[in-house]
């Protein structure tokens, strides 16, 4: 079959940088609005991130629902696929932080598995009002150590609790629409043995893994050990296409912005890579 390789950025910066009045510039210097110029320059996605409650956070409300669906609603026009990336968080969730929105702290697990569901169809029907189906959905952020910490904490005994949170997610996606492709995401894209311990300890506790599309994974290296990791990350993607038979996707790749050489070499090797997987 052919593969169908997608080229986005992910541009959920873009209304908070406009209100500080940045602009957008072509490589002549011509300023141009965003979603058309990445459209220009051979992209055919965006990925967006949403937060449930930001105005309770360091964002001051940025990337809150009604803030993904105005830059949604430029991408759809500008014929870009979308990518969510749900974090179901007030604010970033990454490996180091998986926080329970402030709303949701009390909450117990079948509670909580309610409010990811209704979050997750809450930002589907905003979309969905606007005639906007989103490509595919990240079902949480990174979450290395599972969710809503500590209730879905994997590392301490919360496996089954991660689980029921990231399925919860997927269901309400394909219940709300089965085309969408639903999105595991970890860091750390070299680091196979993360993968197996993550996706193995979900499968042990329910994990509905055939509601999940795709294995998507970051990468974050520096100028000494770029290649190294481009190389482990394009082995584990071949381990993980044939351990758990389901597609992989870079979803997040990022390097240091004062060394442009050593990062276009970086970006290069792994789109060639990320082709190859």
């Amino acid at each position: 079959s052919t593969k169908s390789i997608s080229k986005g950025a992910d541009i959920s910066w873009m209304t908070e940088m406009e209100s500080f009045n940045f602009t957008w510039k072509d490589n002549n210097g011509n300023q141009k609005e965003l979603m058309p110029l990445l459209k220009e320059y051979d992209m055919n996605a965006v990925r967006l991130r949403v937060w449930v409650n930001p105005e309770n956070s360091g964002a001051n409300g940025w990337c809150d629902i009604d803030d993904l669906v105005e830059k949604a609603t430029l991408a759809n026009d500008a014929g870009l696929d979308i990518m969510l990336t749900i974090h179901y968080s007030d604010w970033w969730a990454d490996p180091g932080k998986q926080n329970k929105p402030d709303t949701w702290i009390n909450y117990s697990v079948s509670q909580l598995e309610t409010a990811v569901a209704n979050h997750t169809i809450d930002v589907l029907t905003a979309l969905n009002t606007k005639s906007i189906t989103p490509k595919w959905v990240q079902i949480g952020n990174e979450t290395n150590d599972g969710m809503l910490w500590n209730t879905g904490k994997a590392s301490i005994g919360g496996f089954s609790n991660y689980a029921k949170f990231i399925n919860a997610g997927a269901n309400a996606v394909k219940t709300f629409d089965s085309s969408i492709k639903t999105i595991l995401h970890l860091a750390n894209g070299d680091n196979n043995a993360l993968y197996r311990w993550n996706i193995d300890g979900l499968l042990n506790n329910g994990f509905q893994f055939n509601k999940f599309d795709i294995i998507a994974m970051s990468s974050y290296p520096d100028a000494t050990d770029w290649k190294q990791q481009v190389d482990d990350t394009y082995a584990n993607m071949v381990d993980l296409k044939a351990r758990y038979n389901k597609d992989v996707m870079m979803a997040e790749v990022g390097f240091s912005n004062n060394q442009p050489d050593f990062s276009y070499q970086y970006l290069t090797y792994m789109i060639e890579k990320t082709k190859q997987a």
